[in-house]
């Protein structure tokens, strides 16, 4: 139990239907859904609608989104894969023609056609019991009348508002200004969207004069997408990946394009390395966490890809006699190269986030972004849609898993996720936070499994993350832990934005709802 005379939240309890974001108007929207007769899945989709006005910033639905269910109108676990696609006419060497070595995160080129519409008609329809038309009709109501703006979302608007211009500025900025705390922000054309949507599914996006408007605003930018990039998309259901943890309990998580086995390879190598020798503070903790991601991010980086395009190393993520051989590699006093390529691997063999659950036995994970913040910066001219810049994670590299070609899909950072416990307890989770979201998955299961952890202490506990050459350290970290770190030869900079932010719900044997939600946000478990 926690100490009650520290300032911290408690985990939230109820009986009948939970549901954990980062934004109290959208957890509770999403909530009275399930009031109303909706489940879980319900309470999620329309939560995901109300973020595209609580956080703009973080997601829209000219985004991506990914999903884990658990569903009393199916049998097993449920992936579903709402990534789109390159258009049809771009690939690396139009790229590379052009003297573009790598693809600018405020691009056209980086501009992939977006598939969360289809996942949300999809989710609506096979597992839900409103349906997407009363699903859409309380964000329509908030698009038009609008939303306050919450403190975090303010920090991040002002952080990020110099890629708004043009259209983006019209429809982003207030007078020329970043959105403050306490101040309305409407979006009555996307209002307009959602009307669409809801009176005819995701046709009404994908196949209208919204997608007229999204595809002449991409040539104007200079794209190269069609009408029929956008006629073809469609939501795919994929087998979720399961990995057995040490005490019996079961990580499950989604197959590429996302990082879902990257989460996969750095819990284990944590047990392989037996990090929880170490506290939970400690500087050998977070030297360990780093070296381990080293290992797992270039794993992603050199094997992941769209496997409807080149086969996935799958052994080299979950292969336990394997892991355990390159968890050797890892040791405290060691740094490891920054990029670790193949042979490494052949010599040892801003997005949003809802987890809701039910007592009727549904549950699920839904993340969905526009991976930066404010996606591309560009958005369209008529309906004022921001595009999302989820194309910026291809290489340009020939015949690496992850090259650009048109209509294919690129690695992906977001990533729900499920853990199952041997008692039949079920834990729909995430983190939101763009590359840190594997390490995320990884850490918050160690703070409960290794650590002993609340699952609101697991999501309150300061945070590191080694990437790209740097190591990032929250806050919460004591100097002398910093001091070390620097001392064995890590770059160590203080996180200038707190790092992640994670939901989690889970479902006791017992059919008890606990909810948790990270401080490092606006949002809230709320439960009835």
């Amino acid at each position: 139990m926690r100490d009650f005379q520290k300032p911290e939240r408690s985990e939230v309890f109820s009986s009948n239907g939970m549901i954990a974001t980062s934004h109290p108007l959208a957890a509770k929207i999403g909530l009275d859904s399930m009031s109303k007769g909706g489940n879980a899945i319900d309470a999620a989709i329309t939560a995901a609608l109300m973020l595209v006005l609580c956080e703009p910033q973080s997601t829209g639905l000219f985004g991506d989104a990914f999903a884990i269910i658990k569903s009393k109108k199916a049998k097993g676990i449920i992936g579903l894969n709402g990534s789109g696609k390159a258009p049809m006419a771009l690939t690396s060497d139009t790229l590379l023609s052009k003297n573009i070595k790598e693809i600018p995160l405020e691009s056209v080129h980086s501009v992939t056609v977006p598939g969360a519409v289809s996942l949300f008609e999809e989710v609506a329809d096979k597992f839900g019991n409103l349906g997407l038309k009363e699903l859409c009709t309380q964000p329509i109501k908030y698009a038009e009348e609008g939303v306050v703006v919450s403190p975090r979302v303010s920090f991040d608007w002002e952080l990020n508002s110099k890629k708004l211009l043009g259209s983006s500025a019209k429809f982003y900025l207030d007078s020329g200004r970043p959105y403050k705390a306490g101040s309305l922000f409407k979006a009555p054309m996307q209002a307009e969207v959602l009307r669409q949507i809801a009176a005819h599914g995701s046709k009404g996006f994908y196949q209208s004069d919204i997608t007229t408007d999204l595809v002449s605003s991409l040539k104007e930018f200079g794209g190269v997408h069609s009408l029929a990039d956008f006629e073809n998309v469609k939501v795919q259901y994929v087998d979720p990946t399961y990995a057995e943890l040490k005490d019996g309990s079961t990580l499950i998580e989604l197959p590429p394009n996302g990082q879902g086995l990257t989460a996969i390879m750095m819990k284990k190598l944590m047990q392989f390395c037996n990090i929880d020798r170490f506290s939970a503070g400690s500087f050998e903790r977070v030297h360990l966490e780093a070296e381990i991601a080293k290992v797992a991010y270039a794993a992603r980086n050199n094997f992941i890809g769209d496997p409807n395009f080149s086969e996935v190393k799958q052994n080299i993520f979950l292969d336990d006699a394997y892991l355990e051989q390159l968890s050797r590699e890892v040791s405290v006093g060691k740094l490891l190269n920054d990029n670790l390529e193949d042979e490494f691997f052949s010599r040892n063999k801003d997005t949003v986030l809802i987890c809701a659950a039910d007592s009727t036995g549904n549950a699920i994970s839904l993340i969905f972004s526009t991976f930066h913040a404010f996606g591309s910066g560009l958005c369209s001219k008529k309906y004022g849609l921001l595009f999302h810049n989820r194309g910026a994670g291809f290489v340009l590299k020939k015949d690496h898993p992850n090259e650009l070609m048109g209509g294919k899909r690129p690695l992906h950072t977001i990533i729900p996720a499920i853990l199952q416990e041997k008692n039949g307890s079920i834990m729909p989770f995430g983190v939101m936070g763009g590359q840190y979201q594997a390490n995320g998955h990884a850490r918050i299961l160690s703070n409960i499994k290794d650590y002993g952890m609340s699952f609101q202490e697991a999501l309150n506990f300061p945070r590191s993350f080694y990437f790209d050459g740097v190591l990032n350290i929250e806050k919460g970290y004591k100097k002398d832990i910093t001091e070390k770190l620097s001392k064995v030869g890590y770059t160590v900079q203080e996180a200038s934005i707190p790092i992640g932010g994670a939901q989690l719900v889970r479902v006791d044997s017992s059919g008890v709802l606990i909810g948790a939600s990270d401080p490092r946000k606006d949002g809230c478990a709320l439960g009835y």
